[in-house]
């Protein structure tokens, strides 16, 4: 073992409050692997939540220094553009759009390639969570009206919001997150992420119309429509929304103005409102989200002061593996991300990435990584959750015959565009 792995080692084995917290952040990301802990009623962030508790319950971190752990402008960045995504929910704006494209007189393939081009735009601005959300029930619906193949549309619906929010660095959370930490320019990575993007959309509509040929299981002609409720369209309040996302693209694309602050000013513009209720918005904010970014914030904090994870970097690195270089990243950055999904994953790699390239890169990687497994978007369980309700069963191995080819593609995309 090289002196700079066994250094830290020794020092757990002097220092029993590290080993602590070693165990502690061992349970953390058992539960982000699992979605929750055995025989507990928790999900991933109340197991994030109990374990930035349990570290600054045995001493590992004061109040003050767990408060300091937090990255607050990407907390203060994400909660800004939930406001604004709330907005057009309300407003109904995700979901009179859907409809018209679904209304379009198109055959089969196109329509497909509509929706697969819609969903991605809208990803890139309002995040792929929201988006999927908002087009679910309405694509389900489409499916069982005009007879369609619902796991091609679902699915694909999933993967191109996946895709389309890799756009930008206001399209998922990870992406925030990097975005922040690393002072990443709007515009540059917009340029650099776009054009793989553009062709990811692409290589999953090609896939889906000419490449994948197995028949769908779902017998939709048993299926009826679940006439629900959806938001009525309100025009005034979308063009409201619209309005300040224009304006916000526009500030992060050509000033310097801190995107957490300008989107902060966004989302209190948005809630001046005398249509919407302010707490009926803040009712549609991700606090769970939120809460699991802090936890992680605290925990990986703490992890981090023992120098295992120095270590163990510097020992890849001394094996010539670096995470900065494009290789190490995607086959790492794709397997975390499936492990323990794409936000724990990026907060784990974040700190050892130095070099704007490097963030560009595991931006990317990591939200295409998201299509290979159901479980590795909550964008995809989202979609599944939404069209059960409907009548659709969509299980892993569907999923999978969709999402293995198309993350290969659109991650081979990316290392061909990034390696130019």
């Amino acid at each position: 073992m090289s002196p700079e792995l066994a250094a830290p080692l020794l020092v757990i084995e002097a220092h029993p409050l590290q080993t602590t917290i070693v165990a502690i952040f061992a349970v953390v990301y058992l539960g982000m692997f699992l979605g929750g802990l055995p025989k507990l009623k928790l999900d991933r962030s109340g197991v994030a939540l109990l374990g930035g508790i349990a570290v600054v319950g045995i001493g590992a971190m004061t109040t003050e220094e767990a408060a300091r752990a937090v990255h607050l402008p990407t907390i203060l960045l994400l909660f800004a553009f939930m406001v604004v995504s709330a907005q057009m929910r309300l407003g109904g704006f995700y979901t009179e759009v859907t409809r018209r494209v679904a209304a379009l007189p198109l055959a089969e393939p196109w329509l497909l390639g509509a929706l697969i081009f819609v969903a991605g735009a809208l990803s890139a601005v309002f995040s792929n969570d929201i988006v999927c959300l908002a087009m679910t029930p309405v694509v389900a619906r489409l499916c069982i009206e005009r007879r369609l193949d619902p796991v091609v549309f679902l699915v694909g619906l999933a993967c191109a919001a996946n895709i389309g929010s890799a756009a930008t660095l206001i399209g998922n959370p990870q992406n925030m997150l990097i975005g922040s930490v690393l002072q990443l320019h709007f515009a540059d990575y917009l340029w650099q992420a776009l054009p793989p993007v553009g062709l990811g959309l692409l290589a999953l509509w090609a896939w889906l119309v000419f490449a994948r040929r197995r028949p769908s299981t779902v017998n939709v002609e048993a299926l009826t429509v679940d006439r629900e409720n959806p938001p009525i369209f309100d025009r005034l309040q979308t063009a409201k929304g619209l309005a300040v996302a224009a304006a916000l693209l526009v500030v992060f694309l050509f000033t310097d103005w801190p995107r957490e602050v300008a989107a902060l000013v966004g989302a209190g513009v948005l809630l001046l409102s005398r249509r919407f209720h302010s707490s009926h918005v803040m009712g549609f904010v991700d606090w769970e989200l939120l809460v699991l970014f802090v936890g992680l914030f605290v925990v990986n904090h703490a992890f981090e002061s023992t120098g295992l994870a120095a270590a163990a970097v510097a020992w890849l690195a001394a094996h010539g593996i670096h995470l900065g270089d494009s290789g190490p990243l995607f086959a790492i950055g794709v397997g975390l991300s499936n492990l323990v999904s794409n936000v724990p994953a990026t907060m784990l790699l974040l700190p050892h990435l130095k070099t704007p390239e490097a963030g560009v890169a595991l931006a990317l990687v990591s939200t295409l990584a998201g299509n290979l497994l159901l479980v590795g978007s909550i964008a995809n369980l989202i979609v599944v959750d939404l069209a059960r309700k409907q009548g659709i069963a969509i299980d892993w191995r569907q999923h999978l015959r969709i999402g293995l080819p198309v993350t290969a593609l659109t991650l081979a995309i990316t290392a061909l565009w990034l390696a130019r």
